[in-house]
């Protein structure tokens, strides 16, 4: 193959430029040729590695090594531009890569324009000033050297997130580098933990980096380091790697076992993964090269990966463009935020308006104490954060400054936002709305945290019902991306974009739902819970129906119950029940596991998680049991959530699957690799067989060609 037949495929790549400049080392020691990677846009689109960047890198490489010959330099060394070393592949083209030889060559060229960093005839040092991923990190493991600014924020090989494998040297360079156990974590594990990212002092110490570097001065400092390891004034000195067989397969027989628990056996891409690092102890540079383009050649054409790219696509642009939301010039100017309650949640909102708005922020609560706890979370939090170095003096002094509580509602007349997270109850949540339109303006917008209840009805009593909009947050507050935005039957586009724009400014991936019982995580998960509880309440064992789901969720579903709170998933499934009685069910034996004041289905013993036998006490057993394979399990509750989702969407509660996707992967966790929810349905043939037609169009989430 051609590069011009790879081109075609990528006519669209925003292309990242090598761009070179001479710079004179400290000491008289020479000159380095310094690349910088640079697509033309700020950090808001990060450089990638298409086929035009690679071969324009190929060229200035190529011109490289002639004058390294020529003695006209003595390094080679390639930056990033501002916040952004590089972050792998440009994935754009890959929905019109047809064919398999296509995917291989993208492999191939990879390799072959990163391996050139490794034979310039000189060192070659990569010089980490922000973010890395995927190629970023690669490209830099092909040079001799690297140093990493201690500012940089993410480091992660995040391919297996997505249905790929590392495929530029990732694979065979890493765990001869690290050791295979650093290797998996950066691989596997981190990506099967919701993307999980290292910062660059954490990469550092996995040894990823030979040098930490502070971020004011970061390039000449790292243009100097060079120098002396070109002197021999410093000396890299790099832990061996341990090549003990036992150790090495043992490491990788138990990150198997995992990725089997954690996926239930479904993801190709790990399991491709573990095969080329287990083989890594022993090939050579070419041979794991070779591997991972034969990789390459395979994922690029599955369904995974096209599932992970159409996920990929949903979070990196539908969710900056919400489906629904009203045009941005109607929202009202917020200088200031009320927030009723001072629990926990009330805390953790109140905490992040703060630090993303950065304006007054009053809460109230019925006593002094309760409003001391609250504010005492909120500057607890600071000084934590300021211990971590992620806040200067100056912020925390600002941040402390801005938030105040009081036990009146007076301090919020001024407010143009006010948020309430009080406890779920109807009548609580009507009346202390009633006492906000007493003290705020008519333009002041009202946003329920309510993760269930109507807000129509709850605004029923109002003047002004129509500034009323549900705002519900996920647990823990900064942590979970997903906010649920809900129209009221009678809110207002002015409160609806006065919510987006809020949202946006807390850097939230923001979601129109229609106002229906417990919205779009909850009511999907609700079901999800309640199928499961009525198949355990039949008979099957607890921990055979959390086997059922390994792979969709991102964990299993009664050890989610213990992170949510049983009473929680209880109060959420009666909501439910109440509304859908003929599909939710209400499960006797999580009312008894309530009603004990159990907090989980699962507990620690000895160090290993083992299901609680003091909560299977509390469950009663049919006298029939109907007991239910893993597989079986999984049969009947993804055919629940496809009806579910089939009702949700006929009904309007959001305008596109791809926004039940979207809720699905930024509140609940479920995998990229499936797409989120409807991709994994429609793949199964679930969609089909439940609601009689298909989700999305063939191919919009799968290799369908």
């Amino acid at each position: 193959m051609t590069d011009t037949d790879l081109l075609a495929a990528f006519d669209d790549e925003v292309v990242t430029h090598a761009l070179e400049r001479d710079v004179q080392l400290p000491g008289g020691v020479g000159t380095m040729a310094l690349i910088t990677l640079d697509n033309g846009h700020d950090h808001t689109r990060p450089s990638t590695f298409g086929p035009r960047g690679l071969l324009e890198l190929r060229d200035v490489l190529d011109r490289c090594a002639e004058r390294a010959a020529a003695g006209e330099i003595a390094a080679v060394g390639v930056t990033g531009k501002p916040f952004v070393f590089a972050v792998g592949a440009d994935l754009s083209g890959v929905p019109r890569v047809t064919d398999r030889e296509q995917a291989v060559a993208m492999g191939l060229l990879g390799h072959e324009v990163f391996s050139r960093l490794s034979s310039l005839g000189v060192p070659s040092f990569a010089f980490v000033n922000g973010a890395s991923m995927g190629g970023g990190v690669e490209i830099a493991l092909a040079c001799d050297y690297r140093t990493v600014s201690s500012s940089v924020p993410a480091v992660a090989l995040p391919e297996v997130f997505l249905g790929l494998v590392p495929g530029w040297g990732g694979c065979w360079m890493l765990p001869n580098l690290v050791g295979v156990e650093g290797a998996l974590t950066v691989v596997v594990d981190n990506p099967l933990s919701n993307n999980r990212m290292l910062s660059g002092v954490q990469a550092a110490r996995l040894g990823m980096y030979d040098e930490v570097l502070e971020p004011a001065d970061f390039l000449a400092r790292s243009v100097a380091w060079a120098a002396d390891v070109l002197t021999g004034a410093v000396t890299v000195e790099r832990p061996e790697v341990d090549r003990d067989e036992s150790r090495w397969d043992a490491a990788v027989a138990a990150a198997r076992r995992t990725v089997t628990q954690r996926t239930g056996g479904r993801s190709r891409a790990a399991y491709r993964a573990l095969d080329l690092l287990a083989a890594a102890r022993t090939t050579s540079r070419e041979e794991g090269f070779a591997a991972e383009d034969e990789a390459l050649g395979d994922l690029l054409m599955s369904d995974e990966l096209r599932a992970g790219l159409y996920a990929f696509d949903l979070v990196q642009k539908r969710a900056k463009r919400p489906a629904g939301a009203p045009d941005k010039a109607l929202a009202r100017p917020v200088t200031k935020v009320g927030i009723v309650g001072a629990g926990l949640m009330a805390s953790q909102l109140a905490l992040l308006f703060v630090r993303r708005l950065e304006m007054p922020v009053v809460m109230t609560d019925l006593d002094e104490e309760r409003v001391a706890k609250g504010v005492g979370y909120v500057h607890t939090e600071i000084d934590t954060l300021a211990a971590k170095g992620r806040l200067s003096a100056d912020q925390v002094n600002r941040y402390k400054a801005l938030i105040t509580g009081d036990t009146s509602k007076d301090g919020m007349a001024d407010a143009g936002f006010v948020v309430e997270a009080v406890f779920e109850e109807m009548s609580v949540k009507q009346q202390v709305w009633a006492e906000v339109e007493a003290v705020v303006s008519p333009e002041c917008v009202l946003a329920t945290n309510t993760s269930s209840l109507s807000i129509t009805e709850m605004a029923s009593r109002l003047q002004h019902p129509e500034r009323v909009v549900g705002f519900h947050f996920f647990n823990p507050v900064a942590v979970m991306p997903l906010l649920e935005i809900i129209s009221g039957e009678r809110t207002d586009d002015a409160t609806l974009a006065t919510a987006f724009a809020v949202g946006r400014t807390l850097k939230k991936t923001t979601v129109l739902c229609a106002d229906s019982p417990s919205f779009i995580v909850n009511r999907l998960l609700g079901r999800f819970m309640s199928d499961m509880a009525r198949i355990v309440d039949a008979g099957t064992p607890v921990d055979v129906a959390d086997q059922g789901f390994a792979g969709v969720a991102p964990m299993p579903p009664f050890v989610l119950m213990g992170l949510v709170g049983p009473a929680i998933a209880l109060h959420n499934n009666e909501t439910l029940a109440a509304a859908f009685p003929d599909r939710f069910y209400v499960s006797p034996n999580l009312r008894r596991v309530v009603e004990a004041g159990k907090r989980g289905y699962y507990t620690k013993v000895d160090g290993r998680t083992v299901l609680d036998p003091e909560v299977l006490a509390l469950h009663e057993t049919p006298a029939d049991p109907e007991v239910l394979t893993a597989e079986q399990v999984r049969e009947r509750v993804l055919a629940g959530l496809a009806e579910e989702a089939r009702i949700m969407l006929d009904g309007g509660v959001v305008s596109a699957p791809m926004d039940l996707d979207l809720a699905m992967i930024t509140g609940a966790g479920f995998q990229f690799w499936n797409g989120g929810l409807t991709p994994l349905l429609d793949r199964t043939g679930t969609s089909e067989r439940v609601t009689g037609r298909r989700f999305l169009p063939a191919g919009a989430a799968d290799a369908t060609r």
